[in-house]
């Protein structure tokens, strides 16, 4: 009778941990994380180059580039300053186990300057990585976690680096900032006699006459 009581009690528990609503062991999702940029509203940038350094120790290069997730709401707000939002789609780090650095290099268009930063990801950043896709969030249980998990690096004017990573309900959690420093040979490390991706905007131009460039907000 014990022998027996202990394999109901097993099988209660399986069952119950199976039964976990918020469980998304089933659930369809990547062997990958993606790696994507967003910009504050009017604040253009290229991306020239990337590369990550994952938990191995194992480096990755031209993880991705171009142009970065930005806005240019015309609402007659100072919608530059700090971050309105944080999105865009990425390109997926294949064969890539979680990130402990990520190098950038981009040009900021309105300021006309490049820059570049290693950038350090804190622990924190991959063990939300990891829930996300793992489980499911506690407000919409009926929903599938989430596909990929996602590292997004905001760049600003002045250099500033932010890091942010969605949890399982997909908010996106700041998780790091850093400082870059210009790069010395200019755009394409000087293989572009001196020119940038592209010129500034005029909506661009426009904002920055009405409000400037916001630096110490980002």
């Amino acid at each position: 009778m014990k022998f027996l009581a202990i394999v109901l009690c097993a099988l209660f528990m399986t069952g119950c941990q199976s039964a976990d609503p918020l469980s998304a062991k089933n659930d369809p999702k990547s062997e990958w994380w993606e790696l994507a940029f967003t910009e504050p509203n009017y604040m253009k940038v290229w991306v020239e180059d990337s590369s990550v350094q994952d938990i191995t120790g194992k480096v990755f290069f031209r993880t991705g580039g171009g142009t970065a997730a930005g806005g240019e709401p015309d609402d007659g707000t100072e919608s530059a300053r700090g971050w309105t939002g944080v999105g865009g789609s990425g390109k997926r780090v294949v064969g890539a186990d979680l990130p402990v650095r990520i190098y950038v290099r981009w040009q900021s268009i309105v300021e006309q300057k490049t820059w570049q930063a290693w950038v350090d990801i804190p622990e924190e950043a991959r063990q939300i990585m990891v829930k996300s896709t793992n489980q499911r969030c506690p407000e919409t249980p009926e929903k599938s976690a989430r596909f990929m998990a996602s590292v997004y690096l905001g760049l600003a004017p002045g250099g500033v680096v932010q890091v942010w990573v969605r949890d399982s309900c997909r908010r996106p959690i700041k998780v790091a900032r850093m400082q870059g420093e210009i790069e010395p040979l200019g755009p394409e490390q000087g293989r572009n006699e001196g020119r940038y991706a592209y010129p500034v905007g005029e909506k661009s131009k426009r904002y920055i006459e009405n409000y400037g460039i916001p630096y110490g907000s980002w």
